[in-house]
């Protein structure tokens, strides 16, 4: 057992040890249900080590099951155990293997198992109609594995609690992929209040219903805001006293941003600017932003403009962490997959309907993670953070978005020559390989083994940084485009504006984080 993974036994639970198999590999597994499906995917799971999920354990909630073994894994306990059971075998992934629970129970098993810190996956429903005797199959189709060319990394550590565990939580942006996400595994650490701040309304609702079950809509949790508004975010940290912020709201689409770098300027810099002066004069405890990998050497008007957002948080950083008011750091992702418009819903989408798979280059290559991984990194980030860092996650080599294709019509049972490719060529702004660090920063070790970090390298800073952006924001305000990408090359040694050119047809990954 990891020495920062431990946990009593719950009351009455056996202290049955997970049976570890000759040369077993993969991520360890806690399988609920010891039903016929539970059993088969234990066993095919033995069988498969390409899964990539190692099972230590069953839970049921028959008694007479307490004890025995399926398929040479231990049945520890009842499924309300779920969190102590998986804290106490160091369990990364929990798989839900009862065919048909209902979505209000699937909600708080997900929830036990994020409390310790596990992924979740699951069989899906019609199984039990299929009555199929094998069902490793249908877990290959959720395990990324294969199209990421690696292994997930389990990132968050139960320790993350002792940074959100009676704190007051704010996360803008909550109603997009990785803000829900956050505010789902946010929720299971013990927040004294999670306030989800959005400027949508409908994704507040959505999101609300999503992780209590019900929108009533009448509780302080929910904020509708536009971070652009300076006075509208100074009150509401003033109104609220958040401990602890997690930034995720931006503006994300490259060909987007190209065409109007005046908005990317308006919501990824000067609202990051207007979020960091709140916390700075509210005493947030920590304050972690959500970048991207475009801002290692940016080429595009989203990567200059998420670079700008990490070097106000660095240089607020060093101002906090004299002063010893608080913690403010930034995490830049990959591409994930499991976000809206990511790889596998329009992949999904194009084969569906029949048409080809846009690709724009037949060489271009980028950075996967998973959307457990990403949030994994910024829980982490949070709780690691003594200021300034910019962490990243070690993401292995980066995959030709071509393998990937095929990867995935492999996975869904189509044969090459099925899969039609239309190759719609380089965007401006867009990179044909990403890298995770500029060429000037150094890559600093953490105390994660897969987590990085680098620190602001003060040449690379502009020496008037708070003037160059009140230039920039004072030509965003009126919507100058040209002097937009004019002060943004000024700010940014080595960045030059692309040249803007006919925008192509949507391409088969996410264009942000």
């Amino acid at each position: 057992m990891s020495p920062h993974r431990t946990a009593a036994l719950p009351h009455g639970a056996r202290t049955v040890l997970p049976v570890q198999r000759a040369g077993s590999t993969g991520l360890r597994t806690l399988v609920v249900g010891a039903g016929s499906a539970g059993t088969a995917l234990v066993r095919d799971l033995d069988r498969t080590p390409d899964f990539g999920l190692h099972p230590v354990g069953v839970l049921d909630d028959d008694p007479g099951k307490a004890g025995l073994h399926v398929s040479g894994s231990p049945v520890l306990g009842p499924l309300a155990d779920l969190t102590d059971l998986a804290l106490a075998h160091d369990v990364q992934v929990v798989v839900l293997a009862i065919p048909g629970l209902p979505h209000q129970r699937v909600r708080e098993l997900a929830t036990a198992a994020a409390a310790a810190g596990a992924a979740v996956r699951y069989l899906p429903s019609f199984l039990s109609a299929l009555r199929r005797e094998v069902v490793g199959s249908d877990m290959r189709t959720l395990d990324v594995n294969r199209l990421i060319g690696r292994h997930e990394v389990h990132v968050a550590s139960p320790d993350v609690r002792t940074v959100i565990e009676g704190r007051r939580v704010l996360v803008t942006g909550a109603g997009g992929s990785i803000g829900s996400e956050l505010c789902r595994q946010v929720q299971a650490f013990g927040p004294a209040a999670l306030y989800m701040l959005d400027h949508d309304e409908s994704n507040l609702h959505r999101l609300q219903l999503d992780i209590w079950g019900e929108a009533l809509l009448t509780d302080e949790s929910l904020v509708i805001a536009d971070i652009r508004d300076r006075p509208r975010i100074q009150q509401i940290f003033r109104d609220l006293r958040p401990d602890v912020v997690f930034h995720a709201a931006a503006h994300k689409h490259l060909p987007l941003l190209e065409r109007h770098p005046s908005e990317a300027v308006k919501s990824n810099v000067l609202g990051t600017d207007h979020l960091v002066e709140a916390a700075l004069d509210t005493g947030v405890e920590r304050f972690v932003l959500i970048s991207t990998d475009k801002a290692a050497d940016p080429t595009s008007v989203l990567g200059a403009s998420k670079r700008l957002a990490e070097l106000i948080v660095q240089a607020n950083a060093r101002d906090a962490r004299n002063l010893g008011t608080g913690v403010f750091a930034a995490v830049r992702f990959g591409n994930v997959l499991g976000s809206r418009g990511s790889l596998l819903s329009v992949l999904e989408e194009q084969l569906r309907s029949g048409g080809p798979v846009t690709v724009t280059h037949p060489d271009v290559t980028r950075f996967f993670m998973t959307i457990e991984e990403a949030v994994g990194l910024v829980l982490e980030a949070g709780r690691m953070a003594e200021g300034g860092e910019v962490f990243v996650l070690d993401m292995g080599e980066p995959v030709r978005i071509v393998d990937l294709v095929h990867n995935f019509a492999e996975q869904v049972q189509l044969d090459a020559d099925e899969v039609e490719i239309r190759y719609t060529g380089l965007r401006a702004g867009e990179k044909l390989n990403e890298a995770l660090f500029s060429d000037n920063e150094e890559r600093l070790p953490t105390a994660h083994p897969r987590i990085f970090a680098t620190v602001a390298d003060h040449a690379t800073v502009p020496e008037d940084l708070a003037g160059g952006l009140t230039g920039l924001y004072g030509a965003a305000t009126v919507n100058s485009d040209p002097e937009v990408r004019e002060r943004l090359a000024a700010l940014l040694p080595g960045y030059q504006t692309a040249r803007t050119k006919p925008l192509a047809l949507s391409t088969p990954y996410p264009d942000g984080f």
